[in-house]
């Protein structure tokens, strides 16, 4: 812009491609010195500015006298101007007075304007550069771990980036291609990777240190925290990385095994780094029966009891070193992630969204009651496998539920809702259940016995469903749901009372087939 005399490279507002040459407005320059950005003005390629479609013209500036005539100063010439000058003291020189101003008070502070220049010794720690980075980066978007990350490896010759996303040009295959194969694993962000590698990295020196006779305050601390990533020796990550992207594919195994198939109701995706550094420790020993139980009681205990979202970097950590040491039997006391969780029941009745952990973990552990849909009779499992248009809705309608009087709070509760194909929930529509029923038993066609057995494996009674009797159907499902949380956590549930559970904001209307699409 301030030295390319072709048009710049940009996009409008509607981010289509477009090329503009950019001009200051002498006199409003001069008007608001201090808000020179009102004085940029936009020209097309032509240096035209046009409305109506492009059909009228109401600035032209496609050659030096019209930018002369209508005074405005192209901002590639804000470097040097002295050919504008003089093609300017030759169309007009009774414009030179304010020319002068302007070029005092605008074009001369731009050209004397002091770059701050920070020196950085090649002495200098790699985590005090990535320090300056940070500091000096405050007007632009904020660096990552990973940016920083990548520049701190770079001086030692290696390409993170690269070993991240692949290079055809190098033959490097890249961990996040491969990561992409596997639905639970695609969204994992390269941040997440490292922390990994800066657990597994920092649980082998506090090993080492153990084993040298140090006192557990003294041993290094396993962390996964921002400055011990950005401190990860070149050594330790070529160590590791291969291992821990092992470790990811065998947690994504363990995730599949414990009912999860599609990313959308994975509840922590921060869980997974301790669980893929887990793998790595035990390597196949996490398939043995009383290690893979233990596993996941952990992991049901951090979804269930809604403890791992926010920060997590400490947890991680922590969960790291206790759930090792717990399936290795080495210490009897249980992490703080297992013995710490809890499940009111009254969760249940403000659990509304499935942006609540517990909400998805929920979902899951219904389709591993082998639930089956209301009208293809598959089992939803093989029918979430497949991609197929499953989705979370009511099973009291809504529109029947507002037309009896019963509260959104109450009927859009997890009570009231499970796993249905788009096929169910368009014959559901807004009717009552008795009615609905009939017609899905028509139209599959399915028994009524079978379609009992179908509402079962959803742990719904069908008898208080076919008797649209939702208060009933309510308190006993609620009952069977706690029941099966209970069973996953491997322990009893919290009695009601103490804080309130959390409540959840109302989730979209799953009733509405263009929604749950």
């Amino acid at each position: 812009m301030l030295t390319l005399k072709t048009p710049v490279h940009t996009r409008d507002a509607k981010g289509r491609e477009v090329l503009r040459h950019y001009y200051l407005n002498i006199e409003q320059s001069l008007q608001s010195p201090s808000d020179l950005e009102e004085a940029i003005v936009a020209v097309d390629e032509r240096r035209t500015v046009r409305t109506n479609f492009g059909r009228d013209v109401v600035l032209d500036l496609s050659s030096a006298e019209r930018e002369f005539s209508s005074f405005h100063f192209p901002c590639d010439q804000i470097l040097n101007s002295d050919q504008w000058e003089s093609g300017l003291v030759a169309f007009d020189p009774t414009k030179l007075v304010k020319y002068f101003q302007f070029r005092e008070r605008v074009l001369i502070p731009f050209r004397e304007y002091q770059v701050p220049l920070i020196e950085l010794k090649k002495e200098t720690s790699k985590e005090a550069v990535c320090l300056v980075f940070e500091k000096v980066n405050t007007g632009g978007v904020p660096l990552s771990v990973f940016e920083l990350a990548t520049a701190t490896f770079a001086a030692d010759g290696y390409n993170l980036r690269n070993d991240w996303y692949g290079d055809a040009g190098t033959r490097t295959p890249g961990r996040q291609p491969e990561f992409a194969k596997h639905p639970l694993l695609r969204d994992l962000q390269p941040t997440e990777f490292l922390q990994g590698v800066s657990l597994l990295h920092t649980y082998e020196l506090r090993c080492a240190d153990l084993a040298a006779g140090k006192n557990p305050k003294e041993s290094t601390a396993v962390s996964a925290k921002r400055e011990h990533v950005l401190s990860l020796p070149l050594e330790a990550y070529k160590k590791w990385a291969d291992e821990l992207q092992a470790g990811f594919i065998q947690a994504d195994r363990f995730l599949r095994m414990e009912g999860f198939h599609h990313p959308r109701f994975l509840p922590y995706r921060s869980q997974l780094i301790p669980l893929a550094a887990i793998m790595v420790q035990l390597q196949k020993r996490w398939l043995e029966p009383s290690f893979y139980k233990k596993i996941a009681r952990w992991f049901w205990s951090g979804v269930l009891g809604e403890i791992y979202g926010g920060a997590v970097e400490t947890r991680i950590a922590l969960d790291l070193v206790q759930v090792l040491a717990w399936v290795n039997e080495s210490e009897s006391g249980e992490p703080i992630t297992v013995s710490g969780a809890g499940f009111q029941p009254g969760r249940l009745d403000t659990l509304r969204t499935r942006t609540s952990a517990a909400y998805r973990g929920i979902y899951v552990l219904l389709q591993r009651q082998n639930s089956r849909d209301f009208f293809w009779q598959a089992k939803m499992v093989e029918l979430d496998r497949d991609e197929c248009k499953i989705d979370i809705h009511h099973i009291f309608p809504k529109a029947w539920c507002i037309g009896q009087g019963i509260p959104p709070k109450t009927f859009n509760a997890i009570v009231n809702k499970t796993a249905l194909s788009y096929k169910a929930n368009r014959m559901i529509g807004g009717k009552a259940p008795s009615l609905y029923l009939k017609q899905i038993q028509e139209a599959a066609p399915v028994s009524q016995d079978e379609m009992d057995k179908i509402l079962a494996s959803h742990l719904i009674d069908p008898s208080l469903l076919r008797a649209d009797n939702f208060n009933d159907f309510y308190q006993t499902r609620k009952a069977s749901l706690l029941e099966i949380i209970a069973d996953a956590m491997g322990k009893p549930l919290i009695a009601s009372g103490g804080e309130a559970p959390v409540e959840d904001e109302e989730d979209q209307d799953e009733d509405d087939p263009e929604a749950s699409a």
